[in-house]
């Protein structure tokens, strides 16, 4: 599971570091905490789908971080921390739609080689990738009404982020344990 979370340190960080319309430097440590796992990552030989993630974060950050600093007000206004989980939500979707779900690669890295091209990897990585998709698309919805309707709830902007990334962390872990537990006692 620390795989997946791994992968939103940048998205943690930003949203911890953003609350109440202040994401200019929140923006900043999520491109630079995207940039480094890259480039320790590539550097120890991960492979490059197992840092769909990662390459989106540092996209999105960067492009946000560079607006952030060089627009007054900040292109986003308020709803930059509901506009970040949104292209988190457009990156899980997407990753579907071209049925390269984003927790395959990362999947890999953690499951011996043998499982990778089963129909039972395939299918519980779609399901996983599913569940984050519509998380971050609940999330982004959630944050954006919370934003408009009251932006200055700052415990329960808090609590719908952290939300936003723990239930499907948690589903990801029991699921994949489930799913391995009932592969064993098929082939057993």
């Amino acid at each position: 599971m620390f795989g997946y979370l791994r992968s939103f340190l940048p998205w943690i960080s930003f949203a911890v570091l953003s609350t109440n319309g202040q994401y200019r430097y929140g923006a900043l440590a999520g491109f630079l905490l995207a940039a480094v796992l890259l480039v320790v990552d590539r550097r120890a030989g991960r492979p490059w789908d197992a840092q769909i993630i990662e390459i989106s974060s540092a996209v999105f950050f960067g492009g946000l971080a560079v607006a952030a600093f060089a627009v007054t007000p900040a292109p986003l206004g308020a709803y930059g921390p509901a506009a970040s989980v949104g292209w988190l939500a457009l990156t899980a979707w997407g990753s579907l739609a071209i049925r390269r779900p984003f927790t395959l690669g990362i999947a890999k890295t953690m499951a011996p080689p043998e499982a990778h091209g089963t129909r039972l990897f395939q299918r519980v990585n779609a399901v996983v990738t599913t569940v984050w998709a519509a998380a971050f698309t609940l999330n982004a919805a959630g944050l954006a009404l919370l934003l408009h309707y009251a932006p200055h709830a700052t415990a329960a902007l808090l609590a719908v982020k952290v939300c936003g990334f723990a239930v499907p962390a948690v589903f990801t872990a029991r699921y994949t344990q489930a799913a391995t537990r009932r592969a064993g006692a098929v082939a057993g």
